[in-house]
């Protein structure tokens, strides 16, 4: 169990803070109608992502188990087959996916941050950004690497188990990542830009806003809460009694939301004060821009080490939510310990990302769908299965558990908003999951 609800929070808003809200969301942001845009990803965090957010807590607290055997269990008290465990191994599969290449992507933020560190050190600066960054990519040697030791990273936490591993490490990675970037934002303010970069990121041009662009909002509402990925159930699962769940989820939703609004904050004044085209977005912004803005900013050096330390903490956090689910599934079939359970399964999702590995040098010729092997692995984890895992949540909550369970789960919650929440669950939420499915699709 977490020892308290500050530790349930902390370490399911570690699940949800990852890459994405450094670099993804305020992309996102500054390029489909900037306060247009946080506004319509703001009200679909709360018709989509916080109900199915709640849902997931709700199944994992009450089943106690694995994100398969909860939502087994789950069902068959209902009155309904056991066979909608598989929307929990859905879940499991798409989290060792997502977490091969998500764990040579975290290798890419540790070697900048070794970069900088050495640099303090009297090393040279990074003069070609685009060289050093596609340097990296062909070595595959390099690569495979600082996957290995980002994989270890993750796998040392998951191993010690919950209290001594996965609560001991986001009671200090959280707080951690939470200072590093007040002190960016803070930074960003001594360039002059900061009131221009909220503008850029806040000020609504809703003539940017089209049908892609809310389904654009919705995936973003729905992948940034770590959603349907079995993290949050596994989460839910050791979640004391009389915690009050709506709480801990308008917590951690409102926390999630308010570290991507920060990056924007504390990355767009240096984009801005150095004429950085913002446009790239992801890598391209990341690795090959900023770097040339550190080199030119007083204490750049220090401020990048500190930026990539930043993505680091973020990319851990996550990569540790994506393996313990798999994890506690494995230690359930009494077949192995928690150790063996956890290092079986990061060596498998170790392996498959040597796949990403080797697609951006050995077999960079192969690209199915037209797609580096990458790319392609995250289309079919993120766009196609956890959608469809949204959408078997949603369906189970909204129409197969008991209402018991769910009144029981959700106590406290008043009449109105517990009926609200349901009827999303029925109707809204399945159709909104289905319209991002259709998007991914297209």
């Amino acid at each position: 169990m977490w020892s308290s609800r500050l530790a349930f929070i902390l370490a399911a808003t570690g699940s949800a803070v990852g890459l994405g809200n450094i670099w993804r969301f305020p992309y996102l942001a500054s390029d489909n109608g900037g306060g247009a845009f946080v506004l319509v990803y703001l009200a679909c965090i709360a018709v989509l992502g916080l109900p199915i957010l709640l849902s997931e807590i709700l199944i994992g607290r009450h089943g106690r188990q694995s994100p398969v055997n909860s939502l087994a269990s789950t069902a068959e008290e209902s009155g309904a087959s056991r066979v909608w465990g598989g929307a929990g191994l859905n879940g499991i599969l798409a989290g060792v996916l997502i977490l091969s290449f998500y764990s040579v992507v975290g290798g890419w933020t540790l070697r900048y941050a070794w970069l900088y560190l050495a640099q303090l050190f009297g090393a040279d600066p990074i003069s070609d950004p685009a060289a050093s960054f596609n340097g990296m990519l062909a070595s595959a040697g390099t690569l495979t690497f600082w996957h290995l030791l980002f994989m270890l990273l993750t796998v040392g936490v998951v191993a010690l188990g919950v209290e001594k591993g996965l609560e001991r490490s986001v009671k200090f990675l959280m707080p951690a990542l939470f200072v590093l970037l007040l002190v960016l934002v803070g930074y960003g303010a001594t360039t002059g830009h900061l009131g221009e970069a909220a503008a850029f990121l806040f000020k609504p041009d809703w003539s940017k806003v089209s049908a892609s662009v809310v389904a654009s909002a919705m995936g973003q509402a729905f992948f940034t809460l770590s959603l349907a990925m079995g993290s949050i159930i596994t989460y839910g699962a050791y979640l004391p009694n009389g915690i009050s769940i709506p709480r801990v989820g308008v917590t951690v939703a409102a926390a999630d939301t308010t570290v991507a609004l920060l990056a924007g904050l504390a990355i767009f004044p240096i984009v801005i004060a150095f004429g950085i085209d913002p446009a790239g977005g992801g890598p391209g912004l990341i690795f090959n821009s900023l770097p040339l803005a550190f080199n030119e900013m007083p204490f750049g050096t220090v401020y990048g080490l500190l930026f990539f330390v930043l993505l680091a903490f973020a990319a851990w956090t996550s990569s540790i939510s994506l393996l313990e689910p798999g994890t506690a599934w494995l230690v359930e079939q009494g077949i192995m310990s928690r150790r063996a359970a956890s290092f079986s399964l990061a060596g498998l999702c170790w392996m498959l990302g040597l796949l990403s590995v080797f697609g951006f040098n050995h077999l960079a010729d192969v690209r199915p769908f037209g797609q580096d092997i990458m790319t392609f692995i995250g289309l079919i984890s993120n766009d196609l299965m956890l959608p469809f895992g949204g959408l078997l949540i949603a369906l189970f909550t909204g129409w197969v558990v008991k209402e018991s369970i769910l009144r029981e789960q959700l106590a406290g919650l008043p009449q109105w908003l517990f009926t609200l929440w349901r009827w999303i669950m029925r109707i809204v939420a399945p159709l909104l999951v289905l319209m991002v499915l259709v998007n991914a699709l297209a």
